[in-house]
Order: structure tokens, then C-alpha cells, then sequence
């Protein structure tokens, strides 16, 4: 699954790998638990839902 970010200043989505995922999360709620909320991100993401984390939206490809 290919993961997108958009942020709240952004216009236009951007592939995302998991390393950058994992630093986006860490800088957007600190380093509580970066891990779990990015299996949470994944595990909503493959019921095609969008979830936001912070000033952060993430979305899978083909979601658009």
C-alpha cells in the first residue's frame, strides 16, 4: 500500500515511504507511541478511510 500526506498548508498529496511516516507522526505528537499510531494510520487506511494526525492528513493512493 502507497501512503500519501497532505499538510494543512499543501496543496497537492505526496507519496510517502514508512521512514518518513514514522518521523511526520513523531514530529506531529512527540515520541509517545509513534509505532502504534502508524499501524493504526495503516490499519484505517485499508478501509479506505483518510485519517488526520495533527496538521497532517494521511490517505492510500487511488483514495482521491
Amino acid at each position: 500500500m502507497i501512503i500519501q500526506t497532505l499538510y494543512n498548508y499543501e496543496k497537492i498529496w505526496r507519496d510517502t515511504s514508512e521512514v518518513e511516516l514514522l518521523k511526520i507522526i513523531e514530529d506531529e505528537i512527540g515520541k509517545d507511541d509513534t509505532k502504534g499510531v502508524f499501524l493504526y494510520i495503516k490499519e484505517s487506511l485499508s478501509k479506505d478511510k483518510m485519517i488526520s494526525v495533527g496538521s497532517c492528513k494521511f490517505r492510500k493512493k487511488g483514495n482521491e
